[in-house]
């Protein structure tokens, strides 16, 4: 990067992260105002901090490159959004702020009994803190690309630096941070995708762009077919989907925490709804920049392997420079055909559409030949390598073609991510050590001023952990897939244990308890012998946790329920 990229980066970065900091400065003197910055947020606040929560460096690090590999389909995976938003709203939020709780696992121990509000804590705490460290990681590979520096210690900078700012700051400091944070990255992601288009040939516009985009595949975002197997369509989205994004904002500590901070019911469901409202469309853009992406290549020779890192190992060897020398010829061979493709399509020729179609097909599949190629070379030079170059694919793009402060500020927009989802991520799981566990289980009488200093030193300990699971997550692939693939392992299963909760009011603690052990036995045996699409994993956990409930519940002689609630 070049002096105004760093200029531009720390400008952001600090000036965003200090004013978070100064804001929220008066909430941070005590518990409430630690965890929930005193419940004092509008709702604009609640639907930019519930955004950025979702949205960490993965979304806008991986999924460009999602799209670029696999087309825009995975943005089916959020249809089932805006129905989750409105059955919160109904159901979840009034209840949650009738009972002014901190955590959404309060209510549990109220409605069921104690055993059961701390197995659903632990159930979360699991997968949000496993998934955290693949935050940590996301730009770690960002940093050490771009400035060379080591993929594990870049993990320890990145993810310390995050943890003493959540230390600091409180809830409504992240707040306001994310808030800052949306705006730009809305803006770095709008200029991103205009700066692609704007390379291109000056004879193609963006309705062009599309148009070869959607020939060769990558606007493929609506899929009908039904495929239990099939990870992206229509109903995995909206089934699926509905399961985990329902689980997601309705359990998900991290999640539940941005909204409990609204000033009043109405205030926290608008932000819920609203995010609903401009979740889909914003993933849309962050894809669509992928695609267009894809098509940047198509008239610009892209490398074989997008991870300059470890391209550099292999390229001065003579394996390598025969496939690249084969790669060149077949690059401009295809540059012809999609030339030949441009024109068909400005001219209507279908029949020449389909010719010039046939030939990049094909040219993409021998090239894709000779990426495998450079892979297998890749892993017998330096076995210790990720192979999977899925997250390089947009950095690599930023750093060589974009403008000067371009750099700087897209780099920005993709740490500013990471740290807010990172601060959720902390703020939640300190939320729920301390109020589900510590103050309920280990010290239930203290001061204020007790509970506000062991948050602080829990941020860390979490901290420290979220960081050692990041060094493992290098070589995991889609980093935006395999964060919801965990989190379908657990999340069908605790919506399943509030569902219960809320709907069927006869059945009692001890039945959901070991209804949820056995459903997470078998969601994650299910995964296992990969018997379906991981979305649907949420919706076989969430069912699972309901049947289980209700046949032990029924099957249970009432005695032996006394008995036991009586322990």
């Amino acid at each position: 990067m070049k002096n105004i990229d760093w200029l531009v980066l720390v400008a952001t970065l600090g000036g965003i992260v200090g004013f978070g900091m100064w804001k929220g400065r008066a909430s941070r003197q005590n518990i409430e105002g630690f965890l929930l910055a005193d419940r004092q947020l509008p709702w604009y606040h609640v639907t930019l901090s519930v955004m950025a929560t979702q949205a960490s460096a993965i979304t806008f690090l991986s999924a460009p490159g999602q799209a670029y590999t696999d087309g825009m389909r995975f943005v089916q995976f959020y249809f089932g959004l805006p129905l989750a938003m409105i059955v919160l709203s109904v159901t979840f939020i009034p209840m949650f702020k009738k009972l002014n709780v901190y955590t959404a696992y309060e209510f549990l121990e109220g409605r069921f009994d104690l055993k059961t509000r701390v197995l659903t804590s632990f159930l979360f705490l699991i997968p949000r803190a496993l998934s955290t460290g693949v935050t940590i990681a996301a730009p770690s590979i960002i940093l050490s690309t771009i400035l060379g520096w080591d993929l594990y210690w870049t993990n320890i900078m990145t993810g310390l630096v995050v943890t003493f700012y959540c230390m600091y700051g409180g809830s409504k400091t992240i707040s306001y941070t994310q808030m800052q944070q949306m705006f730009v990255v809305l803006i770095g992601m709008f200029l991103a995708g205009y700066m692609v288009v704007h390379l291109l040939p000056s004879e193609i516009g963006f309705v062009d762009t599309l148009k070869v985009a959607g020939k060769m595949g990558k606007l493929n975002a609506i899929d009908w077919k039904f495929d239990l197997n099939n990870r992206y369509n229509v109903w995995s989205g909206l089934i699926g989907g509905f399961f985990l994004q329902l689980s997601y904002f309705g359990t998900d500590q991290s999640q539940v925490g941005r909204y409990l901070s609204g000033e009043s019911v109405g205030e926290s469901r608008i932000g819920l709804l609203m995010n609903g409202m401009l979740k889909i469309p914003m993933q849309f853009l962050i894809l669509l920049v992928g695609a267009l992406v894809f098509v940047f290549y198509q008239f610009n020779q892209p490398p074989l392997f997008f991870n300059q890192t470890g391209l550099d190992k292999i390229a001065n060897t003579q394996e390598y420079r025969q496939i690249e020398a084969k790669h060149s010829q077949i690059f401009q061979e295809k540059k012809i055909a999609v030339a030949q493709m441009f024109d068909a399509l400005k001219s209507g020729n279908e029949q020449q559409i389909e010719q010039t179609k046939v030939k990049v097909t094909e040219a993409d599949k021998a090239s894709g030949v000779l990426r495998t190629e450079v892979k297998d070379l890749l892993k017998k030079t330096s076995p210790e390598t990720d192979t999977n170059d899925t997250n390089y694919i947009f950095l690599s793009f930023v750093t060589k073609y974009l403008p000067v402060g371009m750099v700087g500020l897209l780099i920005a927009v993709i740490l500013l991510a990471s740290m807010g989802s990172m601060a959720s991520a902390f703020g939640s799981l300190t939320s729920c050590t301390i109020i589900d566990i510590y103050k309920r289980l280990l010290h239930p009488e203290d001061t204020d001023q007790h509970y506000l200093n062991v948050s602080r030193w829990v941020t860390l300990g979490w901290g420290i952990f979220c960081i050692i699971v990041a060094q493992f997550t290098a070589n995991i692939g889609s980093l935006i897939e395999a964060v919801n693939i965990l989190g379908s392992w657990f999340y069908g299963t605790i919506l399943g244990v509030f569902l219960v909760a809320f709907y069927f009011r006869s059945i009692q603690g001890n039945a959901v308890f070991w209804a949820a052990i056995l459903a997470e036995i078998i969601v994650i045996y299910t995964w296992w012998i990969d018997l379906t699409a991981f979305l649907w994993l949420n919706l076989i956990g969430c069912v699972l946790v309901i049947v289980f409930a209700y046949l032990i519940h029924i099957l249970t002689p009432k005695r032996a329920v006394e008995k036991i609630d009586e322990l």
